[in-house]
């Protein structure tokens, strides 16, 4: 029997532990949590046998570094992953409370049991198996762990663009994506990128009676209504200026392999989104629509009065929450400044209209017939005994983008998530058969690097 069978349930308990630290990025109160969860993953990795194992501090929420570096002549990997979580509200929702583990059928139940817990604590398992049998491991690794990336990731975006010796690999390697369906095996070769900002619409000095001033005094909360359907229309396209001008469009071949998945639309859209109708740009396929076009969201709308009963004021602001996903070869810094062309163009007089950006990330793709991503994909078939295939996500992993930027490196987004594991959302779950397997596929992976 195997190191990683023996230890099975040590390694479930292990999670388990993790999983009890409420280590919530975005809540000032549950900060010193975050400082015991990243204590946690310190204290794993130095259990696992990892070398100069250290929190890194200063700018944010500490970054856990460890390293094993005795491979000499053999591949190095930057292996990533998250201690951070999202808040697990409503509370109400939750089947058993979300920071108990709960185990249910072959389902762990908890807040960040799969986003990515669950998923981090794979990469150090794997690990852990060769340092505790053997004293080596089969290629050189680094580890990086953070714990702001449910909440924008400041510290660790400018570690790595300050301190790209300290981090230097020939890929990445992370564990924060799903599988396309259960048993089959996935890698994810493509993420959108993001801009997440707010429109800040103005009009009079103050709010205004509407009897007195209504048919004279300029409306912030109209005026955000018709700036928003200016810039994406009714069956849902963009029309920014110049916005679709850098896509690269998917090939032929990833359509083809896009079209052969295993994929009922009736059971997308009424089971898992519980809606009455898919919408989006009709002359796009769905798979297109989800991972390969850009996307122009709306999150919030704040502004007026939203009490109980009834006050006639005419607001003197409004803001909107606003989201651009973007795909390849889109820049950021460049969709920006045409979102907010485009505002200013659509601003209807009287108001006065402008983009705040709070934070982005840039699109990433991989290619398909990269060596590492080719082992990863061998790795997976032995161990789940079905070919792999290769998705896209319309969602963004912006350490991704700073590793390409930054490091010069591709990532390998390794996932064992499901599509209904619940990822931010009440009653989170990971698959228990899937963080087994994933262990030994990560394992795996490391031999088949070191013997390509």
């Amino acid at each position: 029997m195997s190191y990683y069978d023996e230890h099975r349930d040590q390694f479930l308990e292990g999670l388990f532990e993790f999983l009890r630290i409420p280590s919530i990025s975005t809540l000032p109160e549950h900060a010193g949590d975050v400082l015991g969860a990243a204590a946690f993953v310190e204290n794993a990795l130095r259990g696992a046998g990892l070398e100069h194992v250290e929190q890194i501090r200063g700018g944010g929420n500490p970054l856990v570094y460890g390293d094993w570096l005795g491979a000499p002549g053999k591949p190095t990997l930057l292996l990533y992953g998250h201690y951070d979580v999202q808040p697990p509200d409503p509370l109400d929702e939750w089947h058993s409370p979300p920071f108990e583990p709960t185990v249910r059928g072959d389902n762990l139940y908890a807040r960040g049991a799969c986003d990515d817990k669950g998923q981090t604590y794979i990469l150090i398992k794997a690990v852990e198996g060769f340092l505790r049998t053997r004293g080596s491991l089969p290629v050189n690794v680094r580890f990086l762990i953070e714990g702001e990336e449910e909440v924008g990731g400041g510290h660790i975006a400018s570690f790595v663009a300050g301190r790209p010796q300290r981090l230097a690999a020939d890929s990445a390697l992370i564990c924060d994506t799903e599988m396309f369906a259960p048993e089959l095996p996935t890698l994810c070769v493509g993420l959108r990128g993001i801009v997440y900002g707010e429109l800040h619409v103005t009009g009079a000095r103050t709010d205004l009676h509407s009897g007195v001033y209504g048919g004279a005094a300029p409306n912030p909360l109209h005026a955000t209504a018709e700036i928003l359907c200016a810039l994406k229309d009714h069956e849902g396209r963009i029309r920014i200026p110049g916005f679709h001008d850098r896509i690269r469009p998917p090939s032929q071949a990833e359509r083809a392999a896009w079209a052969r998945l295993p994929f009922d639309e009736a059971q997308y859209r009424d089971q898992e989104m519980g809606a009455s109708e898919l919408v989006g740009e009709p002359e796009f396929p769905l798979f297109e629509r989800l991972w390969a076009r850009p996307t122009l969201e709306v999150h919030g709308i704040r502004g007026g009065f939203t009490g109980e009963g009834a006050k006639t004021v005419i607001p003197a602001r409004a803001v909107a929450k606003l989201s651009m996903r973007l795909v390849a070869d889109q820049r950021p810094e460049e969709a920006v400044e045409q979102l907010q062309r485009a505002v200013s163009k659509a601003c209807p007089r009287g108001v006065a209209a402008a983009f705040h950006p709070i934070h982005s990330a840039a699109p990433s793709l991989v290619d398909p017939e990269n060596p590492f991503l080719q082992a990863a994909a061998r790795a997976m078939e032995d161990i789940f005994g079905t070919p792999t295939v290769y998705t896209r996500s319309g969602g963004s992993i912006p350490i991704v983008g700073l590793f390409q930027v930054h490091l010069g490196i591709p990532s390998v987004l390794m996932g064992f998530g499901l599509p209904d594991d619940n990822l931010h959302a009440p009653n989170e779950k990971f698959y228990l058969p899937n963080f087994f397997r994933g262990i030994l596929a990560v394992a795996r992976y490391l031999e088949r690097l070191a013997t390509p």
